[in-house]
């Protein structure tokens, strides 16, 4: 058993082929959004006037987290474009890495209930495959690194749950908000641990975050504009099905996605679906966002993943498909603004009404929190 651990599985190498197909075909028309990054690193260090702690209320329209800034610094002695391509290739690598740590969950979080781990990885191969194009236009195509590490921690976080690393998960949920505001959402992963671990976890999230973001509250009050900046409501966002017709943000939006985010995620746990949490947190952002980025996507999807991988049983990992197909397809292949609308708005719908009400597998064994150094690799 032990040796069977240090080999590379077969759909490992699978999906990081894929990975580098995909890379390849990306990269080329890739970076969209690195400068972002890349200028929002020069204002936080000083390296251009208006940053530093003034960097928010100077620059509403940075959308980043601090945690952000300071992992693209790490790219910046190299050249512009060599930083880049290596950063791309990063976030890439971090999308293969998710896959394997989604799959050990999974193998963790059903031990002792008779769990196939050979179907397992079957599982994680078909979903992850689904998975990657998705991953490669938030890491690539736009270099969205504060949506990367945002959904990466959360995926850290959910591993620590599992293994019931309660400081750990608070440690990471924090770390996620910390580089991408809206995985506030994710925090309901915190109502996941046991009553005695809630609390200590918690306090981790609220000091870090609050170490991270405070001091550009309290030294520029007016770095509050960042939390009112608008996009425009584009024709095919789901939220002109709900009715929305203004043509920016309106000034309840973000507070909502939130909200209702993380109350369906609380739902999902007193319902004894947690794995459902990120699924859901991902789809009250695409129902009530007034954009339709492509890369928004990608927190949908690693939704699925986990869905699919931790908290069902089955051979095929249909939601991710279904996501992949109605979401990316549609972009793609319906010329209607209209219809995508009511394409994402069905798809947020309908899943979270499926991973709220619908039948979940029932666990035939005792559930262990404790990871084994026994368990097979997936």
């Amino acid at each position: 058993m032990r040796q069977e651990r240090k080999g590379i599985r077969p759909h490992i190498v699978v999906l990081a082929a894929w990975t580098l197909l995909w890379f390849l075909l990306v990269q080329r028309h890739g970076g969209i959004s690195w400068h972002y990054l890349r200028t929002g690193g020069q204002l936080l260090f000083g390296a251009v006037p208006g940053g530093g702690l003034a960097i928010y209320a100077n620059h509403p329209e940075l959308q980043i987290g601090p945690v952000s800034f300071l992992a693209a610094a790490l790219f910046a002695p190299l050249p512009p474009h060599m930083a880049e391509v290596l950063a791309e290739a990063v976030m890439s690598a971090l999308g293969l890495y998710m896959l394997v740590l989604v799959g050990r969950t999974a193998a963790d979080h059903n031990r002792g209930t008779g769990l196939n781990h050979r179907r397992l990885q079957q599982r994680v191969l078909v979903a992850g495959v689904a998975f990657i194009p998705m991953w490669v236009e938030v890491a690539v195509r736009f270099a969205h690194l504060d949506d990367v590490l945002a959904l990466f921690f959360t995926t850290l976080a959910v591993r620590a749950l599992v293994r019931g690393q309660g400081r750990t998960v608070g440690i990471m949920l924090a770390l996620a908000v910390d580089s991408k505001p809206w995985a506030v959402a994710f925090t309901a992963l915190l109502l996941a641990l046991p009553a005695a671990r809630r609390r200590n976890s918690a306090l981790w999230t609220v000091g870090l975050v609050a170490v991270a973001w405070l001091p550009f509250y309290v030294t520029h009050l007016n770095s509050a504009a960042a939390a009112r900046f608008t996009i425009a409501n584009q024709p095919a966002s789901a939220l002109r099905w709900l009715g929305v017709l203004a043509p920016a943000t309106p000034w309840w939006d973000r507070p909502a996605q939130v909200l209702l985010g993380f109350g369906l995620g609380a739902l999902a746990v007193v319902r004894g679906r947690w794995p459902a949490v990120v699924l859901l947190g991902a789809d009250a952002r695409i129902a009530l966002d007034p954009s339709v980025y492509t890369y928004y996507s990608a927190s949908i999807l690693l939704g699925t993943l986990l869905w699919d991988a931790v908290g069902q049983r089955r051979l095929v990992p249909w939601w991710s498909w279904i996501a992949l197909l109605s979401l990316y397809g549609s972009t793609l292949l319906v010329p209607s603004d209209r219809v995508c609308g009511l394409i994402r708005l069905a798809f947020a719908a309908g899943s979270a009404g499926y991973v709220l009400l619908g039948p979940v597998p029932r666990r035939r064994g005792p559930e262990s929190k404790a990871p084994s150094p026994a368990s097979p690799q997936v």
